[in-house]
């Protein structure tokens, strides 16, 4: 049998980064963190716990980690709907949640305006690629993610929610000083381009597809959807950008289409953890409707 303490102590241990930190979050000594941990590799009889700086599971420590959180929102939903009819009772319930950047900066935020809000949810809203999003739901740091992976994690559900859509943009300027002749390879070559981070490949996927070739041409990185796309309309390189906010700037003249009729879509979608819960059947209807109102 599992220790409910024990396991809530990992989740701590992981969400927080070191023995010390989760100590301070539960209000116990670094020694009694240490304690519970090694008594529940001791149950299970594997390391549950890489010991460096963060904290990570291991992965015998992932599914235990997933256990823990969802035995964590199910006791916040009781206690919740425990507490309602006392007044100020009421606790509010914790969702964790993975989403790929241009998701958060474009459409997402809807969704979660969307959930009813009598069902009064907290929402822990981590950002990620939308090609690694599922590690984090993998491991169980989070309860649910918007993600390019279509197989499902196990112990989750997975719904596709429909397809962004990228636009290859620069601004006028740029494009009439590197593409003159469009967007030929040698110019594509040679052509600055915008790189959210260093796990955002969709721009080497944009090259390979037009040019057949794997192309490493000059890169900026600028991890921020604002200052991103700021970046594109000022002349610093060109990129994808999602047609929610290319449409814009393509009908004021801010920028213009480097490939006319070449678009990416990257398909999107949403697992969660395999749960009856309010919470996550709220979040979920919210998120594929404002999903089937925008993607493709």
């Amino acid at each position: 049998m599992l220790d409910a303490v024990q396991l809530r102590t990992l989740a701590a241990v992981v969400a927080e980064g070191s023995f010390d930190a989760a100590a301070r979050l539960l209000h116990v000594t670094p020694s009694a963190v240490s304690q519970r941990i090694k008594a529940l590799e001791e149950t299970v009889g594997q390391v549950l716990v890489r010991r460096h700086r963060p904290c990570r599971p291991t992965e015998a420590g992932e599914p235990l980690l997933r256990l823990a959180g969802q035995l964590a929102l199910l006791e916040q939903e009781a206690l919740a709907e425990a507490r309602g009819p006392l007044v100020g009772g009421r606790g509010r319930t914790r969702v964790a949640v993975v989403v790929n950047a241009d998701s958060l900066g474009t459409w997402f935020p809807a969704a979660l305006a969307r959930v009813p809000e009598p069902l009064d949810l907290s929402f822990d809203i981590r950002q990620d690629d939308q090609e690694h999003t599922a590690e984090l739901l993998r491991d169980g740091s989070v309860t649910a993610a918007v993600t390019a992976q279509r197989e499902p994690v196990q112990g989750c559900r997975v719904q596709r929610l429909g397809a962004m859509r990228y636009r290859a943009l620069a601004s006028p300027a740029f494009a009439g000083r590197w593409f003159p002749d469009g967007a030929t390879p040698g110019a594509l070559a040679e052509a600055s381009v915008m790189v959210f981070d260093r796990k955002d490949r969709l721009q080497h996927r944009f090259l390979r597809s037009v040019t057949g070739r794997e192309l490493e041409p000059p890169a900026h990185y600028l991890p921020s959807v604002p200052a991103f796309s700021e970046a594109i309309r000022l002349g610093l390189g060109w990129a994808l950008v999602p047609e929610q906010i290319a449409d814009a700037d393509l009908a004021s003249g801010r920028c213009v289409d480097i490939a006319p009729g070449r678009t990416v879509d990257v398909p999107l979608y949403w697992q969660h953890w395999r749960l009856k819960s309010a919470a996550l059947t709220a979040l979920t209807a919210a998120v594929r409707a404002v999903a089937a109102e925008t993607l493709r």
